[in-house]
């Protein structure tokens, strides 16, 4: 991790990837991740973590499945999330957005339960700033 300021636009601009984060830096045993996203991810569940959102540019929604029914959450610019852990959630983007998230290191992007993903969607666990 690098000890100098990261400017989150400049990282942004080095990839073009959808649904592949980049590990921007760490803080203690996390992760901070950028992303750009468009379109849907998958259902996905972390059994064990919460999964914290901050939208950057555009608009996240996040659809949720919880005891009392489906329900999605819609992510202006400047708004933040946190997906409870063991809440089976799905991501989108619509129009496209760029997010940061906070998620202990080595946290699957697509959730505990999953072993395949769809070409669109990177499985990772982030990817190193320049990668």
């Amino acid at each position: 991790m690098s000890i100098e300021p990261i400017v989150l636009s400049k990282a942004l601009a080095s990839f073009d990837a959808l649904w592949s984060p980049r590990i921007v830096t760490r803080v203690n045993d996390y992760d901070v991740r950028i992303a750009k996203v468009g379109g849907e991810h998958i259902w996905h569940v972390h059994d064990d973590t919460d999964e914290f959102f901050l939208v950057l540019d555009g608009e996240l929604h996040i659809s949720l499945r919880e005891p009392g029914g489906e329900r999605t959450v819609r992510l202006p610019a400047g708004a933040v999330f946190t997906v409870p852990r063991g809440t089976e959630h799905k991501p989108s983007a619509p129009t496209g957005a760029t997010i940061l998230m906070f998620e202990p290191t080595g946290t699957p992007t697509v959730g505990d339960r999953h072993t395949e993903a769809p070409d669109h969607i990177d499985a990772t666990t982030g990817h190193a700033l320049g990668s």
